[in-house]
């Protein structure tokens, strides 16, 4: 178990250097900037969620602060939750009464009437 983390360790430094010279350190979300001392809270995001694919022009990344950084990955956890086919999603029947199905007749009427 030791080596595989240490694996992904040195695969996140390598991809996180690399991610940190390319890219000016703001976070891609809100625009906080960042210097020496706090660029530990700067993150390096996977567009596609896969943390394997690392493409060398940097393509898959995007800087975003801690904070930014979660929320992403709620709002990508959620949407992988709440889909169509699953039983947390509530479903509703679809409604098939037309509220203004017989309008313009009930209209013509009143005019009539008038």
């Amino acid at each position: 178990m030791t080596s595989t983390k240490s694996t992904r360790a040195s695969r996140e430094a390598s991809y996180r250097e690399k991610a940190l010279k390319m890219y000016p350190w703001v976070c891609g979300r809100c625009a906080r900037e960042f210097d020496g001392k706090r660029i530990g809270e700067l993150t390096v995001h996977h567009r596609d969620h896969n943390h394997d694919n690392n493409p060398e022009d940097g393509s898959n990344w995007e800087l975003l602060c801690l904070y930014c950084h979660d929320n992403e990955h709620s709002r990508y956890t959620d949407q992988q939750y709440f889909t169509e086919s699953s039983t947390a999603t509530p479903q509703t029947g679809k409604a098939t009464h037309k509220a203004f199905a017989d309008l313009a007749s009930l209209l013509k009427n009143k005019d009539a009437d008038s």
